[in-house]
C-alpha cells in the first residue's frame, strides 16, 4: 500500500449488490477510491472489527429547518380537518421566528442527527432567503451560507438546492408569512444563484448549487421556463415539488388546463436532471412521462405519512423505470432506512398485499432490500449529483458501518444482511461514518455533539419557552 492510501478493513462490505468477506476499502490522500483489495495484500489498514461497511446515504430532500418543530404540531390545530395545509401554517409560525444564527443552530442539529443515522450527503431544499418581515440581507444569500456552513461543521456534503418562490398562488392573495421566499423576478433569483455559486467555488465536491423552483403553485410558468433553461445550460441539478396534495393538482388544472406533470412534460420542463418530489397524486400516463424525459422522483415517506399526504405509487415509478430516492423532508423523524422500508410497507398497507416491489426477475431474498437500498444511495447522488452513492473506484470515500452484533440485526447472515439492515437496523447500530476518508463519526457519536446539542436545546427553549409552547 502506497504512503499516501490509507485502508479500511470491516468483517464485511456491500459493494456490487453482495456482502464480501475479508476485502478492504482503500482510498487516496483526497478520499477518493482507488480500489477494493483482498485483505491479504494490506498492512496497516484500519481494522473496523465486528462491522459490515456500506456506502453512505444520500438524502436527496431536506428542509433543515423544520426540526425545530417536530412534536410540536401533533395536535388538533382548531380545525375539523388537519391537514397538510393546516400543518403547513403552523410551520410558517415557526419560519418566521428564525434569525440567521438561529438557522445555523437548527440545520446543524438536523445534519448531526443524519450523520448519526448513516447519511453521508444532503440535498437541501433551501427557500429561507430574506429577513422575517420580507426585507432582504445585503447578501441575498446570507442563510443559505448559514445552512452550508452547518453542513460543513458536522461534515456532511450538501447540495444548496436553492428555493424559488414567487407568489402565494394563482389569483392568491400574498401570504405575509412567505415574505421571507419571495424573489419575484427570475433574473433576481438567477443573479442570486450566480453569485451563491461563486462563492462556493472553492468547496468543490463538498458543496454545491442546484435549483429548486418550489411548485408550479409558487412559480409561474414563465418564471419556471427561466430556472429550468439555466438550469439545462449549466446542467445543475433541479428539483421541485409535484403533486404533493390533490389542491396542488386541482389549481394546476385551472390555471393552466393541466395537471403539473403533464404541464412540465408538454412545455418541455422534465429532462434526466430534474427530480419531482413527492409525486404523490399521479396517473400511470404521468409517470409515463416522467419515465420518457429520464426525469426522477424523491419520496419522503415519513413526511408523507405525518402530513397525510398520501402513499407514493413506487411500483407505478418502478414498473416504468423511473429512479427514486429518498429525503427526510421536515425532518419529523430522520432515518433513511425508515423512508426506505416504508416506501414498500406503506403499499402493502394500501394494496393489501406484500413484496409489492419486488419484480418478477427478483430471484435473491435480498433483491427486494437491494432495490430500496439503491433508493436511499445511488439513486439520491444521481438525484443531487453527490460525488458517491457506490464504492466504486474514482467515487468518493463515503460509507458507514454496521455493529454485527447490535440485537436488531444479529443472527444476520451475508445473503440476509442486507434485508435486515433495510427491514429492521436501528439507528443505534450505525458505528462509523466517514466521509471523504475522514471519519465524523466513530463508536456512535459525532465529535461535535455535545456542543451541537447544547446550541439546539438553547434555539428551543428561546422558540417555546420551557414547557415547550410558543
Amino acid at each position: 500500500m502506497g504512503t499516501t492510501e490509507q485502508a479500511w478493513l470491516p468483517d464485511l462490505i456491500y459493494t456490487g449488490g453482495r456482502f464480501q468477506r475479508d476485502v478492504a476499502l482503500v482510498c487516496d490522500e483526497v478520499g477518493r477510491i482507488l480500489r477494493l483489495a483482498p485483505d491479504g495484500e494490506i498492512e496497516g489498514a484500519i481494522r473496523l472489527k465486528n462491522c459490515a461497511l456500506l456506502p453512505g446515504l444520500i438524502n436527496a430532500h431536506s428542509h433543515a429547518f423544520q426540526r425545530v418543530i417536530r412534536g410540536r404540531t401533533e395536535h388538533r390545530s382548531g380545525n375539523v380537518n388537519d391537514s397538510f395545509w393546516t400543518w403547513r401554517e403552523m410551520m410558517y409560525r415557526a419560519a418566521t421566528r428564525l434569525r440567521p444564527e438561529d438557522i445555523y443552530d437548527v440545520s446543524r442539529m438536523a445534519f448531526l442527527e443524519m450523520a448519526l443515522s448513516g447519511i453521508t450527503a444532503v440535498g437541501e431544499f433551501h427557500y429561507l432567503h430574506h429577513a422575517p418581515d420580507g426585507s432582504p440581507y445585503g447578501d441575498p444569500n446570507l442563510i443559505a451560507k448559514q445552512v452550508v456552513r452547518a453542513a460543513r461543521d458536522v461534515g456532511l456534503r450538501i447540495a444548496l438546492l436553492r428555493g424559488a418562490y414567487a407568489r402565494s398562488g394563482c389569483q392568491t392573495e400574498p401570504n405575509p408569512k412567505q415574505a421571507r421566499f419571495l424573489e419575484e423576478d427570475p433574473d433576481l433569483y438567477l443573479n442570486h444563484v450566480e453569485q451563491l455559486r461563486f462563492d462556493l467555488a472553492n468547496m468543490e465536491g463538498e458543496a454545491w448549487v442546484g435549483l429548486a423552483p418550489h411548485s408550479v403553485r409558487a412559480v409561474p410558468l414563465a418564471y419556471l421556463k427561466e430556472v429550468v433553461r439555466f438550469g439545462n445550460e449549466q446542467k445543475l441539478p433541479i428539483h421541485m415539488h409535484v403533486a404533493e396534495q390533490p389542491a396542488e393538482v386541482s389549481a394546476s388544472i385551472e390555471e393552466y388546463g393541466r395537471s403539473p406533470v403533464a404541464l412540465l412534460a408538454s412545455e418541455g420542463l422534465l429532462s434526466e436532471r430534474f427530480t419531482g418530489v413527492h409525486v404523490i397524486h399521479v396517473t400511470t400516463k404521468a409517470a409515463r412521462m416522467l419515465a420518457d424525459a429520464r426525469a426522477m422522483v424523491c419520496a419522503c415517506p415519513t413526511t408523507e405519512r405525518n402530513l397525510g399526504d398520501g402513499v407514493v405509487p413506487a411500483d407505478t415509478f418502478f414498473q416504468q423505470g423511473i429512479r427514486v430516492s429518498l429525503g427526510t423532508d421536515s425532518q419529523a423523524q430522520i432515518d433513511l432506512l425508515e423512508d426506505a422500508r416504508e416506501l414498500e410497507y406503506h403499499l402493502r398497507l394500501q394494496k393489501l398485499e406484500r413484496a409489492v416491489l419486488t419484480s418478477e426477475e427478483d430471484e435473491p431474498h435480498s433483491a427486494l432490500a437491494a432495490r430500496l437500498f439503491d433508493c436511499a444511495t445511488i439513486n439520491g447522488a444521481e438525484s443531487i449529483a453527490a460525488p458517491s452513492g457506490t464504492l466504486e473506484p474514482g467515487r468518493s470515500a463515503d460509507f458507514f458501518t454496521v455493529d454485527l452484533n447490535d440485537p436488531a440485526i444479529a443472527g444476520s447472515s451475508e445473503g440476509d444482511l442486507l434485508s435486515n439492515i433495510v427491514f429492521a437496523l436501528a439507528r443505534t447500530a450505525v458505528r462509523d461514518v466517514v466521509i471523504g476518508g475522514k471519519r465524523i463519526v466513530e463508536d456512535g457519536r459525532h465529535g461535535a455533539q455535545e456542543e451541537i446539542l447544547r446550541g439546539f436545546s438553547g434555539l428551543q427553549k428561546k422558540l417555546w419557552g420551557e414547557q415547550g409552547r410558543e
